[in-house]
C-alpha cells in the first residue's frame, strides 16, 4: 500500500524551514512556481502583521525532482527564513553564544509556552515558542502544494474560504464552485461575499485600534473525488478522522466539523441523511457512477469512506492568542506576575489558515488516494485509477 508521509524541521527564526516528503510517485510536473504560488496566498489577507513584509516565501526544492519531474525518490524542500541574519547568535546550535540575559521567561496565554516549558523542562521559553509558532505551517504549505500537483491530475480540485470572520458571516451565492473560487481569488478574505468582506475589515479595524484579535471559520470543499477513499475497518483509515485530525493540527484551531456538522445533532434524521438516487445517464454525460445524492450533508463521507460528493469540511479559528494589549501571566522563573510578553504577531489570520487548512487536507486526500490506486509512476496511478472508474460505472 503507497503512503504519502512527511517532516517538517525548523524553527520560526532559523536559517529556514524543511520537509521530506516520501510517496509521491515518479513522472509528476512539479516547478517551485506551483508552490510559490500557495505560499504568496499565504502571506496574504488584510490584518497580518509585520512579519509579513520581511519573508517573502519561496521554496528551494533540493532533492526527489529533476528537469521538473518527480523522480520517485524523496523530495526535499527548504525555505529560507530571511530574517535569520538578525538571529544567527541568537538561535545558534554552538555553545559559545549562549547568552541567558535574552532568555524568555515570561509565558503568553493561549500559547504553547508554559505546558512545553513544563514538559520540556525548559527555563527559556523561547525554546518552545520558536517551534511552536504558525511560521511553520509555510512548509506544510508547501508539502500541499505538492498534494495538490498529484490530485490535479486526476481533476481533484481543493479549495479554501473564509465563511466567517469577527462573528460576520459570509451568505453563500448559488453559484457554480469555480464561480465562488473567483471571486475569492479577488477577496483579501478570501470570502465570496463581499458585503460581509466590509464588514469583517471594519471589525478587523476596530480590534486592532484596541489591541486585540480575532478568528473564525475557513471551510474547504474537495471535488471530484472518487468514491472509495478511507475505509470503514479501522479508527485510523476513516477518511473524516484523518481530516478532523489534519486540521486541528493547525495552530490556533478549536474545533472541526465535516458536512452539516453541528446542525446535524440539532434536526431529526429525516432532514440529516443524504438520500440517494440512481441515472444511468449520469455515466454518458461523464459522471463516475450512476449514483447520486440530492443534498450533501454528510460532506461527502459516509462510514469513513468518500462517497462521491464534494467533501466539505470547516474549522473554526481562535483569535490570535499575541495580542498588543497583554494578558496577565506569570514569570516562570520568578513567579512574580507581569503583562505577557508581546511577540510580532497578526490581527486577524484566518485568510491564512485557509490556505493551510487546503493544503492540509490536500495532503490527507492525496494520501487516501494513493492508498487506493498507489504505484510508483503517474502512469501505473493512471491504469489503476482509469480501472477503477470503469468498474464504478458498471456497478
Amino acid at each position: 500500500m503507497t503512503r504519502l508521509r512527511y517532516l517538517t524541521a525548523g524553527e520560526s527564526h532559523g536559517p529556514q524551514l524543511t520537509t521530506i516528503i516520501e510517496g509521491i510517485p515518479s513522472g509528476l510536473t512539479l516547478v517551485d512556481d506551483d508552490i510559490n504560488l500557495d505560499l504568496a496566498r499565504r502571506q496574504m489577507g488584510y490584518g497580518r502583521g509585520g512579519r509579513m513584509l520581511i519573508e517573502k516565501d519561496t521554496v528551494a526544492i533540493l532533492s526527489g525532482v529533476r528537469w521538473g519531474k518527480t523522480i520517485g525518490s524523496p523530495i526535499t524542500l527548504g525555505i529560507q527564513n530571511r530574517d535569520w541574519e538578525n538571529w544567527q547568535e541568537k538561535m545558534s546550535p554552538h555553545p559559545r553564544h549562549r547568552d541567558d540575559r535574552i532568555r524568555v521567561t515570561r509565558s503568553r496565554p493561549g500559547h504553547a509556552d508554559l505546558p512545553g516549558a513544563m514538559k520540556y523542562n525548559h527555563t527559556d521559553v523561547r525554546n518552545i515558542l520558536e517551534r511552536s509558532s504558525a511560521r511553520e505551517t509555510a512548509v506544510r504549505v508547501a508539502v500541499g502544494a505538492v498534494a495538490k500537483a498529484l490530485l490535479a491530475q486526476f481533476d481533484v480540485t481543493v479549495s479554501g474560504f473564509v465563511t466567517e470572520l469577527a462573528g460576520v458571516r459570509a451568505e453563500r451565492k448559488n453559484l457554480p464552485l469555480t464561480a465562488l473560487r473567483e471571486l475569492a481569488t479577488k477577496s483579501e478574505l478570501f470570502t465570496y461575499d463581499a458585503d460581509a468582506e466590509l464588514k469583517m475589515k471594519e471589525e478587523i479595524d476596530r480590534v486592532k485600534e484596541s489591541g486585540d484579535t480575532v478568528g473564525g471559520v475557513i471551510e474547504v470543499v474537495v471535488t471530484n473525488v472518487p468514491p472509495g477513499l478511507g475505509s470503514h475497518v479501522q479508527w485510523d483509515r476513516k477518511l473524516d478522522s484523518r481530516l478532523a485530525m489534519a486540521l486541528m493540527s493547525i495552530q490556533a484551531i478549536k474545533g472541526v466539523e465535516i458536512g452539516s456538522g453541528f446542525d446535524a445533532a440539532r434536526n431529526p434524521g429525516s432532514k440529516v441523511h443524504d438520500e440517494i438516487y440512481y441515472d444511468s445517464a449520469r455515466v454518458a454525460h461523464g459522471a463516475q457512477s450512476g449514483f447520486y445524492r440530492k443534498t450533501n450533508n454528510s460532506g461527502g463521507i459516509e462510514g469513513g469512506i468518500s462517497n462521491g460528493e464534494d467533501i466539505v469540511v470547516r474549522a473554526a479559528m481562535k483569535p490570535i492568542p499575541t495580542l498588543y494589549k497583554p494578558l496577565k501571566s506569570v514569570d516562570i522563573v520568578t513567579k512574580e506576575p507581569f503583562e505577557a510578553t508581546v511577540e510580532r504577531s497578526d490581527t486577524c489570520a484566518v485568510p491564512a489558515a485557509a490556505v493551510v487548512a487546503e493544503a492540509v487536507v490536500a495532503i490527507e486526500i492525496a494520501n487516501a488516494f494513493l492508498e487506493k490506486f498507489g504505484g510508483d509512476s503517474i502512469e501505473e496511478i493512471e491504469r489503476n485509477f482509469g480501472s477503477y472508474i470503469e468498474y464504478l460505472r458498471s456497478f
